[in-house]
């Protein structure tokens, strides 16, 4: 019996995806991946989605949906993810104005609460996806903990990403088991370098795009997992610890390298650690 599922953010192979979806799904289930979570359909309805999936012999465990588009119409996301059989919506990203000291985080956990308790009705699990912007102090905690210290725990729970914790100076297996009960999913990011001036990660559009606005800063690298500073096995082991049943590799550039070559080196550490 598996201790937990592998998952993989296909905003990690975005180009790829936008080019041939079903070839991407196809390719991950070849390297040994049990599924992905999604970052937009990449023009794709849910019911072709959904085919894609089943024939590529996959799942979907989670989506990356934008802000935006859930306060839009939080009926039809709910409607596509239970057509495509994805149990985990992912709140995967907040825009300067909705970020923690400005006025529009206060709109943020009441919309979270609002969307939550939809997901709970139909089946569907909320989770939070943290940067390292979260990490600012609200009322003497992080914004992440008053976050989730806001919202219930039934209607919300994590999807921590191990590297922006680690990047905003935590001890990634830490926090993650901090979380215990509370994260079903973490993310398994890996990198190189420290923080600097500019972010270095993209900005995620609606439709799952980037705008390339990422750091400048030569220090710092995403790497494989396995091939930066991170502590994998640490990381793995608490994951277990805290209940999570599925550990999700992202990448978000890849350099000298292709997604899928990148994908398989994350694979096979994390087997190595015991997945």
């Amino acid at each position: 019996m598996k201790k937990a599922m592998i998952g993989y953010q296909l905003y990690s192979a975005r180009e790829e995806c936008a080019k041939d979806l079903l070839g991407v799904l196809k390719q991950l289930k070849a390297l040994g991946y049990d599924g992905v979570e999604f970052a937009g359909f990449y023009g794709h309805t849910a019911d072709e989605v959904r085919a894609m999936l089943d024939e590529a012999g996959l799942v979907a465990f989670s989506d990356h949906v934008p802000y935006a588009v859930i306060e839009q119409d939080m009926f039809a996301v709910i409607s596509d993810h239970l057509k495509i059989g994805c149990k985990y919506i992912a709140v995967p990203y907040l825009d300067e104005a909705h970020r923690p000291g400005q006025p529009g985080f206060a709109d943020v956990i009441r919309t979270i609460v609002k969307f939550g308790t939809l997901c709970k009705a139909a089946g569907i699990q909320l989770l939070y996806h943290n940067h390292d912007f979260e990490f600012e102090k609200i009322s003497g905690m992080y914004a992440l903990d008053f976050l989730y210290a806001a919202v219930d725990p039934d209607l919300l729970k994590t999807e921590i990403d191990t590297c922006w914790v680690n990047y905003s100076g935590e001890n990634p297996a830490d926090y993650v088991r901090k979380y215990t009960g509370r994260a079903p999913i973490v993310h398994m990011k890996d990198f190189v370098g420290s923080r600097g001036g500019a972010q270095p990660y993209a900005l995620v559009n609606a439709d799952g795009t980037d705008d390339g606005k990422n750091s400048d800063a030569a220090a710092f690298e995403f790497r494989p997992v396995g091939y930066g500073c991170q502590d994998v096995p640490a990381i793995v082991a608490a994951g277990l610890e805290a209940g999570a049943f599925c550990f999700v590799v992202e990448q978000d550039q890849w350099y000298d390298r292709t997604p899928m070559e990148a994908a398989k080196m994350s694979i096979e550490t994390l087997r190595k650690a015991g997945l």
